[in-house]
């Protein structure tokens, strides 16, 4: 298993880019760089459909201002709500926030700003680049991004962590099976990785628009023959070799019997808070798992 010490998730990295002709609604909270993270769960819990920390020049102990994108008018009530909660998580007081402000914005092309500073990232053996750039490092396995109705960058932590594990774990020829896939990135991995074409690769999520972008993704990247569907892990599910979960602990505990079932040989569990780590252990152990590797962030 697999455990992580960072609240944040993949969709904290997405840029959304329908609805091109309305306004978006924003949270601007400014707050000591050591509780960032519980900000960025905070906007999580507030549906958020991305966020921004700008941390461009700032040092260790600086303040931080972070943006929680919305396509609705917050309140800053509720949020007020969804920080005390955040920061309790993480043990902060609430005077590590420093203000609060909510705004609407003007519609921008998103996706021109967000092409101005995304460049290649190098994650162990592998590279993940935007499609529009090219990378020249022959004998690192290169996983290209296409930019679509809602992605992620594939370079937060839990992927990251992820990407480590598959390239420590992962034997070719192994079947996988990547719940809650995403933008296959994963998956994508795995198969490039393999060099085995014949090798059982299977990706689930329960976002329609999610599992369409995996499957362009996987096409972008001559992946290889990879299985996408929509839907979650289920009892009629068959058992892999290897078996990712890089989702959330709220997700990963109702489904980790099936998890554990359907693993035969790794179970890589990603997602999951430092406060959260004693209860997933315990739920293997009680489940016979005591074999268990933790990494964190």
């Amino acid at each position: 298993a697999q455990s992580r010490a960072s609240a944040r998730r993949d969709r904290n990295q997405k840029i959304i880019v329908k609805n091109l002709g309305k306004n978006w609604f924003s949270l601007e909270i400014t707050v000591d760089s050591i509780a960032s993270e519980a900000v960025e769960l905070a906007l999580d819990l507030l549906n958020s459909v991305g966020t921004e920390t700008d941390t461009l020049g700032k040092k260790e102990d600086d303040e931080l201002l972070i943006i929680g994108y919305f396509e609705g008018p917050q309140k800053i009530t509720n949020a007020e709500v969804r920080l005390e909660e955040a920061l309790q998580i993480y043990g902060h007081s609430y005077n590590a926030i420093k203000s609060i402000e909510s705004k609407r914005i003007e519609n921008q092309d998103w996706l021109a700003e967000w092409k101005k500073h995304w460049k290649p990232t190098a994650i162990g053996n592998f590279i993940i680049a935007p499609s529009w750039i090219d990378v020249d490092e022959p004998e690192k396995i290169v996983i290209k991004i296409e930019p679509n109705m809602a992605f992620g960058t594939g370079t937060h932590e839990t992927t990251k962590l992820c990407l480590k594990a598959i390239e420590e774990n992962y034997e070719s020829g192994m079947s996988f099976f990547d719940v809650g896939t995403g933008t296959g990135i994963l998956s994508i991995a795995v198969s490039k990785h393999s060099g085995d074409q014949s090798a059982e690769i299977i990706g689930c999520d329960t976002d329609e628009d999610s599992v369409k972008i995996a499957k362009e993704n996987a096409e972008f990247n001559n992946a290889g023959e990879i299985d996408f569907y929509i839907g979650s892990i289920e009892a009629e599910t068959p058992q892999f070799d290897f078996v990712c979960a890089n989702v959330t602990a709220d997700i990963i505990i109702p489904m980790l019997p099936l998890l554990v079932e359907k693993s035969k040989k790794v179970l890589l569990l990603s997602g999951i808070l430092a406060e959260q780590e004693d209860e997933i252990l315990e739920s293997l152990k009680q489940l016979g798992i005591k074999n268990t590797q933790i990494q964190k962030d």
